[in-house]
């Protein structure tokens, strides 16, 4: 028993042994994630974070000129990651990264910016962000080294336990609110400052966003500042960066291309103030009112994806579910993996019997966002109404896995689950 025991220990250090030494970086850095696997952890999180921020917005031209402005300044990046660049719908002004190399900006941080350089200052930020590893450490903090090695080359939802998907529901919510220290801000922009000068934008733009920001915090904070503090003395270091270097020669300001899509944006947000004020008739309980300000929101731009949702919700909550289908299917047709499209097309079909359809949506639903225990339940229910039973048991059983235990279907799916063992 005893030479058992000593073998089974030996072979976990031997394991523990090689995931650490394959876990280190061409560069020769210690790390436990590699970074084929920050990479997966990027792309598993980027649905769940442009769904919490309201959807892409709907426009190719937008989001080609972001994506090539961004890919214009990573291409300096040391680290060869997938850069990607993202614009979402949210009026919160803000902006972050995820592990890997995807970056968003919302809509409303953008609607605050004057020139290029301003916008070439944040994403160089946000890349210099990932470039230091500040997503992947905090990645490495909260998983286990034996959470770790379940994570294949491929983190696909149905070769992961329950335990690892719930374990990396909490990393995402984790993510979208991580707050840098200062250690890692100063990091950051040293990093975006040279990011800045080898891409030939003005290094000085980064140092309008810092004034702009402090400005406004005095009356309403930008939730950038939340997870980007911004204290006096980073301020002082850029300005001590600039004085000190005084770069010199042709950098880019300002673009006619940043013009015109602003301009683009700013067309659009008279819709975006509609949806605002849906948002706030709803907090208030006046579904009526809500529903007349989010179509006034699509009169004025039929592509409003975030109308569209709110719309889809309460359609479902009133009971038309073939109204709440078709809001949810349009909003699909802007943005074709949104994650909430795909759940409320899903219950939909459900409410209106339709188990095949319905399912069809959850499993799509389930596939953008794997750590979101309902879509197993309601995978389960529609499988169970097939009389494929034992795909409803299997879903069944991730869904009590995941959780959370004090969600509504929770206790049906404990019964339906023990009942079909």
């Amino acid at each position: 028993m005893k030479v058992l025991q000593f073998i089974k220990f030996n072979l976990a250090i031997l394991l523990i042994l090689f995931v650490l030494t394959s876990c280190a970086q061409e560069s020769g850095a210690f790390t436990l994630l590699p970074q084929e696997k920050e990479i997966e952890l990027g792309k598993l999180y980027l649905p769940i974070s442009i769904d919490e921020f309201e959807g892409l917005y709907p426009e190719e031209k937008v989001q080609n000129y972001l994506q090539n402005l961004g890919k214009r300044i990573a291409q300096h990046a040391e680290r060869k990651v997938p850069f990607n660049f993202y614009l979402v719908n949210s009026e919160v002004i803000n902006a972050f990264a995820l592990p890997g190399g995807p970056v968003v900006i919302t809509r409303g941080i953008f609607l605050t910016l004057n020139s290029e350089s301003e916008l070439a200052g944040i994403l160089a930020h946000e890349i210099g962000h990932i470039e230091r590893r500040h997503h992947a450490k905090f990645v490495e903090k909260q998983l286990a080294l034996n959470l770790l090695l379940q994570i294949g080359s491929y983190l696909l939802p149905q070769n992961l336990t329950g335990e690892l998907l719930f374990q990396l529901g909490q990393i995402s919510a984790g993510l979208l609110s991580l707050k840098f220290s200062r250690d890692q801000e100063k990091e950051a922009d040293e990093t975006g400052f040279y990011l800045l000068l080898k891409a030939h934008y003005s290094p000085e733009g980064m140092l309008r966003v810092f004034e702009k920001f402090k400005k406004m915090s005095k009356t309403q904070p930008p939730e950038w500042l939340s997870t980007h503090p911004l204290p006096e003395t980073r301020i002082k270091e850029w300005e001590k960066k600039l004085s000190t270097l005084k770069p010199s020669g042709s950098f880019i300001k300002d673009s006619s291309s940043f013009q015109e899509i602003l301009s683009l944006l700013k067309e659009t947000q008279p819709s975006f103030e509609e949806v605002k004020k849906g948002k706030k008739a709803l907090q208030e309980r006046d579904y009526s009112k809500a529903e007349i300000y989010f179509l006034k929101a699509l009169e004025l731009y039929p592509k409003n994806v975030p109308a569209l949702i709110n719309l889809s919700r309460l359609k479902f909550k009133n009971k038309d579910y073939l109204s709440a289908k078709n809001y949810a299917l349009t909003a699909l047709k802007y943005n074709p993996d949104l994650f909430s499209g795909y759940y409320l097309a899903g219950l939909s079909e459900f409410a209106l019997n339709n188990w095949k359809d319905s399912l069809h949506y959850f499993e799509r639903a389930k596939a953008l966002v794997p750590f979101e225990g309902s879509t197993y339940y309601y995978c389960g229910r529609n499988y169970e109404n097939l009389q494929n039973y034992s795909q409803a048991l299997a879903n069944y059983k991730k869904a009590l896995e995941i959780g959370p235990k004090n969600a509504s279907w929770y206790q049906d799916c404990y019964i339906r689950y023990q009942r079909l063992r």
